[in-house]
């Protein structure tokens, strides 16, 4: 993650932004340009942004990144990804794919969608249909 938001970084991120209709403010922008300017995927919490946006000087309060994150995520740019149903990750990638959760780390990052296999689903309850399967891999060190 660097710092430098540079011109480019931050038009990506205004692009993006308003690529899916969201009005590009400010700390929009910002958050933005450290999610994507790089052009790599990322996973973070809102926690972890916040601690990124600190590093880098910007002036936006916790509230705002979780705003921010729910908003990219209603407008389809990130999604969520629950992790133990009380940590929320954020990932840039939206297509389907599986993660890794590293329990040593606290640390999400993506499993090779190529390698998993799901043969079959349970059938849903009458007068529900599946929206999604998540796949959450939890790994630890060896001992």
């Amino acid at each position: 993650m660097t710092c430098t938001a540079t011109p480019e970084a931050s038009r990506r991120g205004s692009d993006w932004l308003t690529g899916a209709g969201l009005r590009p403010t400010r700390q929009r922008v910002a958050l933005a340009a450290m999610l994507i300017g790089d052009g790599q995927h990322r996973h973070v919490t809102a926690e972890s942004l916040f601690a990124d946006v600190q590093r880098c000087g910007e002036q936006v309060s916790l509230a705002t990144v979780y705003n921010t994150l729910r908003a990219f995520c209603e407008a389809g740019l990130m999604q969520e990804v629950l992790v133990d149903g009380t940590k929320s990750y954020f990932d840039t990638n939206t297509h389907d794919h599986p993660h890794f959760f590293w329990e040593d780390e606290n640390r999400l990052t993506d499993a090779p969608a190529d390698q998993l296999e799901i043969t079959r689903l349970p059938t849903a309850p009458e007068g529900a249909e599946i929206a999604s399967v998540d796949v959450v891999i939890r790994l630890r060190q060896k001992s």
